[in-house]
């Protein structure tokens, strides 16, 4: 029997292509959820651009009919513009009527009531399931784009193999797979002596074997790799035939650290990329300092700090630390950026970092890759369990939802680091705060 999915606004501002999510249920959309994108149509930022799509959309879908009434959807389905009757349900005492959520709440309520169907209000607010519970409502997050973060997948895995298989796989440089499950297109394995475990070796599938780390000892700007994770990631890094690149782990793996000193490597010295482009969201962690004054680039400086930061611990050696990076600055080698001026460019035969990608949406990394141009490697870094995003968490995220669609494709690589290197108390508070 077809179900009723009645969504929230916050859905359709994470995700604009929602209403086709549904198969071949019915969608209704509460009048109050039109008002409140209308609310958000002028910000010039994410929300702002999904809630002018979602308008067009559904501006389209009236040429099909009244939206009043059942829309058929590509797919199956139908959609509609429900009214509130907030008038027909009895609000607990001290729940304001009026109120946006309250008006959904009444829309989803008063469905039930007249269809005695099953509806569900599907929000990514959390209050708000909790209300709709309290109403004896169905509710449910949007797990269309979700995936399970505890089974994400790690891009290494250790396996034991025979004394005989791992003599031949240092003397011959490389080894033949022969079981199952196959591992993923660059994924690492820990290869272990089934009888003495103290003997192992590093290897990286590739071309349907295993074969030895070709950068295990490489050191890039200074820079060298401190524990097998972080091997496996310079491995990724250094290889250009890797075009994706996603490094998750918590604070002090040192994920944007190798990232960036791979990037000046490669654009530098190697001169393998024309530019090295480095962009995070502008996501506040905790209350926001609002409008910043100066030039662009005095605006991004709080922001993009933590980059700063690293690149001059990266260039500590030189003579002249500070006057090295505005060099590369002006001459337009480095470029740091916002995700908000990334839309409609085309960025060819360069090295992109995306730090912090954690708190973008799926559409956003989307919105972000679908910039690479011919010849540029992408690398994505963050971590899942520090999200700052109001409506967005471990296993919603984008940088989550692009390891799992990505574990399986050629020009694409991942590793979770797991080791905090930055200092014993980073690693303390990482563990256990």
């Amino acid at each position: 029997m077809p179900k009723t999915y009645v969504l929230d606004t916050n859905v359709l501002l994470h995700n604009p292509q929602a209403v086709f999510a549904f198969e071949d249920n019915e969608v209704v959309i509460p009048f109050a959820v039109i008002e409140e994108i209308d609310n958000q149509k002028r910000r010039q930022d994410e929300i702002g651009r999904n809630a002018r799509m979602i308008s067009r959309q559904l501006d389209d879908l009236r040429t099909q009919g009244q939206l009043s009434q059942a829309i058929t959807l590509r797919g199956g389905g139908t959609l509609r513009i429900e009214m509130n009757h907030q008038n027909a349900i009895d609000f607990p005492r001290g729940l304001d009527p009026q109120k946006c959520d309250n008006r959904i709440l009444a829309v989803a309520h008063n469905i039930q009531q007249r269809n005695g169907g099953r509806v569900v209000l599907v929000t990514k607010d959390l209050n708000l399931r909790i209300k709709a519970d309290v109403l004896g409502l169905a509710a449910e997050d949007f797990y269309n784009d979700k995936v399970d973060y505890h089974e994400l997948h790690k891009g290494f895995r250790e396996v034991q193999v025979s004394a005989e298989k791992l003599d031949a796989f240092y003397r011959q440089r490389a080894l033949g797979w022969d079981h199952d499950p196959e591992p993923f297109p660059h994924e690492f394995l820990i290869l272990r002596n089934s009888t003495n475990p103290s003997q192992s070796a590093l290897a990286h599938y590739a071309n349907k074997a295993l074969r030895p780390l070709l950068h295990e000892e490489a050191v890039s700007w200074g820079v060298r790799a401190r524990n097998k994770e972080q091997k496996f990631a310079m491995e990724l890094l250094l290889d250009d035939s890797v075009q994706v690149v996603t490094l998750v782990g918590s604070a002090g793996t040192g994920k944007t650290l190798l990232a960036l000193a791979v990037g000046l490597e490669k654009v530098i010295e190697q001169s393998a990329y024309s530019r090295f482009l480095v962009t995070r969201p502008v996501i506040p962690m905790g209350d926001d300092l609002g409008y910043l004054p100066g030039t662009k680039e005095e605006k991004l400086r709080p922001w993009m700090q933590p980059i700063y930061d690293n690149l001059e611990y990266i260039l500590r050696t030189c003579p002249e630390p500070f006057d090295v990076l505005n060099d590369l600055l002006r001459r337009g080698t480095l470029e740091l950026e916002t995700l908000t001026y990334i839309r409609g460019r085309s960025i060819p035969n360069q090295f992109i970092l995306c730090d912090e990608a954690q708190n973008l949406s799926p559409n956003m990394v989307k919105a972000l890759i679908t910039r690479v141009g011919e010849g540029t490697k992408i690398v994505f870094t963050g971590d899942p369990e520090q999200i700052d995003h109001p409506y967005l968490d471990a296993s919603s995220n984008g940088l989550t939802y692009l390891v799992e669609k990505l574990k399986a494709e050629e020009i694409a690589g991942h590793v979770t680091l797991v080791k905090g290197e930055r200092s014993r108390v980073a690693e303390l508070g990482a563990k256990l705060l």
